[in-house]
């Protein structure tokens, strides 16, 4: 099963690096406390997904990817300022969660095809959290856009 060894590494690596970036946007947009408060809050849930999946990735292993890490680099290494900063950082993020969301039904699809129960219930569970978080940052960005594209600073 060496492709599922690829997912599963590319299903923890960025939901570690989701969760790094979701901190990240949380310390550069301190002053917006919901922003602040939220991203901890989805980070945590990024990290719990990471420590269900760990006795999934001792059964099978999982392969070293590199992907999440470019996305990381490129974008999310720490926020930027402003309410266009903001706005630019929301969209990083949710760029990163689909790349979560779709490994997570990549990975579902997989555990269906193996029978693997344990398997299935994480990936349903970590779909969810993620849909949710993709849900919140679609909203958070309908609310940021106005005030970053209209209002002069």
């Amino acid at each position: 099963m060496p492709h599922l060894t690829t997912y599963l590494g590319l299903a923890d690596h960025s939901e570690k690096t989701l969760a790094e970036s979701l901190r990240a946007v949380a310390d550069g947009h301190a002053r917006v406390a919901d922003v602040f408060h939220t991203c901890r809050m989805l980070a945590d849930w990024s990290q719990a997904n990471r420590e269900a999946l760990a006795p999934v990735v001792e059964r099978y292993g999982e392969a070293d990817v590199e992907e999440p890490e470019r996305l990381h680099a490129a974008g999310l290494a720490g926020a930027r300022e402003g309410e266009v900063g903001l706005l630019r950082d929301l969209q990083d993020l949710h760029v990163l969660a689909t790349l979560v969301q779709t490994t997570w039904t990549v990975i579902a699809q997989g555990a269906q095809g193996l029978r693997d129960p344990e398997l299935l219930e994480i990936s349903q569970h970590a779909g969810a959290q993620t849909s949710r978080q993709l849900t919140w940052l679609t909203t958070r960005i309908k609310v940021a856009a106005p005030q970053a594209l209209i209002v002069a600073p």
